[in-house]
């Protein structure tokens, strides 16, 4: 999710849904060490619980970079190794990590061992001409034996040599079975199955053999499902759709006060209404207008008046 899961988008989405555990996009370690940290790493404190993704295959600085987000405030540090980009494989981390289990496991427990955090895995199934029934348990069996507990399993193979990113989202075949069966070998660890999953209804279904999902695409194309989120598996109440995008509207006014530009705000609101009355004019609008100089939060209120009323709460 490298440039979609950006700040406003995660507090969009916890507008929506108070108890679901949000993820950073990916930072590498070397951006943490060297980058602009205020950038990179901060967050709003309604953002919480959220989990920083770090990339990279130095334990010792992804270590430093563990220390660094801890003082942050995140609530979990997860280990991608999974993303399948060009940009990835080549500084040696991400999905082709998935043919270095004893390096990894090496990774995370000197992320372990330098903060008291929760430190997880974010991983595929296998790359290229891996096994998963082999490559994956030896994955998660290495990273377990290291300590980490809780695994998110994208259920598909990464084809590094052959398939862009966007063909590695669609193109291998998921395998959802070995999620599973992994659950059921390993009782005592904490897997999450993602991959493929687009609606709450398969979300339950999958819960009925691991332990959590993880929404990826289909929550920023449709946010609005998260706002069903909590009620259907937290026991909470539903959020009411038109007081989460009151709230939102009242952080983008905020961080627009503070010299911020519209358009990145707007940007992860443009699936909210989609599918209901008014959310092409909605779209268009904010698509045209949001990224003129001085833009205001005029532009969004002009906006939202353009979606049905039933559509805004529905």
């Amino acid at each position: 999710m490298m440039d979609w899961t950006d700040s406003p988008c995660r507090v969009l989405h916890r507008c929506l849904t108070a108890r679901t555990r949000l993820y950073t996009e990916m930072v590498t370690a070397e951006a943490v060490l060297h980058g602009d940290r205020a950038r990179l790493l901060g967050f709003e404190a309604m953002e919480h619980p959220v989990a920083l993704q770090l990339g990279g295959a130095d334990p010792g600085r992804l270590a430093q970079a563990a220390r660094i987000a801890a003082d942050f405030g995140y609530d979990e540090i997860n280990l991608n190794v999974g993303c399948p980009s060009d940009r990835v494989q080549s500084g040696r981390f991400g999905a082709c990590l998935m043919r270095e289990p004893l390096l990894v496991a090496t990774c995370v427990a000197a992320m372990r061992a330098a903060v008291s955090l929760p430190v997880t895995v974010k991983c595929r199934i296998g790359v290229d001409e891996q096994e998963p029934e082999v490559a994956l348990p030896a994955l998660i069996d290495a990273c377990a034996e290291a300590g980490v507990t809780t695994f998110a399993v994208h259920a598909r193979k990464a084809w590094l040599d052959g398939l862009s990113p966007k063909e590695n989202r669609e193109v291998p075949p998921l395998d959802y079975p070995l999620v599973y069966r992994l659950k059921r070998e390993r009782p005592r660890l904490t897997i999450l199955i993602n991959g493929g999953i687009e609606t709450l209804d398969q979300a339950d279904s999958h819960l009925a053999h691991v332990d959590g999902v993880m929404l990826g695409r289909a929550a920023y194309q449709n946010p609005a499902m998260l706002a069903r989120i909590d009620a259907r598996f937290f026991g909470g109440a539903p959020a009411d759709l038109d007081a989460a995008v009151a709230r939102y509207c009242e952080y983008v006014a905020r961080k627009l006060a503070g010299g911020a530009r519209l358009h990145p705000l707007i940007k992860p609101m443009l699936g909210l209404y989609n599918g209901r009355p008014g959310a092409r004019p909605f779209r268009r609008h904010l698509s045209e207008q949001a990224v003129r100089e001085g833009a205001g939060i005029a532009v969004l209120h002009e906006a939202l008046a353009m979606v049905a009323p039933r559509a805004r709460a529905a």
